[in-house]
């Protein structure tokens, strides 16, 4: 899910490598997350039926098929693309392209909103910058965005990195990071989001990895 800057291919690998792993581990957590259902709702609520909404940097498409099950025509766009073939394999309702924050498979504005769900935290800090400009060519002006990202854990404060080098059993190259809900708007609003909500929370127990996070939901102004 998602790419480090300058290092797509070797992120990609890494998630070609644990896809049906991770598939096994996570695709079925949103039934443990009161929270994240509830910002999900939120977000179909807000950008209803009316056009394609994107899940960008999908992994093995559990988002996007929730989505699918409030009505919303879904596009998961992954990185990896054996995380694309093992989400066309598990879900049929919505659709699933190989793309990259540096180019995503969207022309100017045709998209009506995005979620972008623990993506960003494999990109640099000049990374994140170009994904939210290229987000925001991406989404129609009035259109929605939904990121959500890690904070921080026990181990890790707010813009530290950790590396891993093993994942499941498998070998893999990923830069975690760790980021401040501060630095992640203020690359929104330079790429032309208005911030409309902010939510922080405490780690789910015994749910997910024991990270606190945050949720931004911003609005699309227009055109930079």
């Amino acid at each position: 899910m998602g790419e480090a800057h300058g290092d797509v291919e070797q992120t990609s690998r890494s998630y070609d490598t644990v896809a049906e792993q991770y598939a096994k581990q996570i695709a079925h957590e949103l039934a443990g997350k009161p929270v994240d259902r509830a910002l999900y709702g939120l977000f179909a609520e807000l950008v209803g039926t009316d056009g394609t909404v994107a899940d960008v940097g999908c992994g093995p498409g559990h988002v996007a098929d929730h989505l699918a099950s409030l009505g919303l025509n879904v596009l998961g766009v992954d990185a990896s693309p054996g995380m694309i073939t093992v989400a066309r394999r598990l879900y049929s309702r919505p659709r699933f392209e190989v793309g990259t924050f540096a180019a995503l498979p969207a022309d100017d504005g045709a998209w009506a909103g995005a979620v972008v769900p623990y993506s960003i935290i494999h990109l640099d800090r000049d990374g994140r910058r170009a994904a939210a400009v290229e987000l925001a060519r991406a989404i129609r002006p009035g259109g929605w965005l939904l990121v959500a990202f890690h904070i921080a854990d026990a181990d890790n404060p707010a813009g530290s990195v950790a590396h891993l080098t093993e994942w499941w059993g498998a070998e893999v190259d990923l830069d975690f990071h760790f980021l401040d809900p501060a630095w992640v708007s203020a690359d929104l609003a330079a790429a032309g989001f208005r911030l409309m909500s902010r939510t922080d929370r405490e780690p789910w127990p015994a749910v997910e990895h024991q990270s606190r996070r945050s949720y931004l939901l911003a609005l699309r102004d227009g055109f930079g």
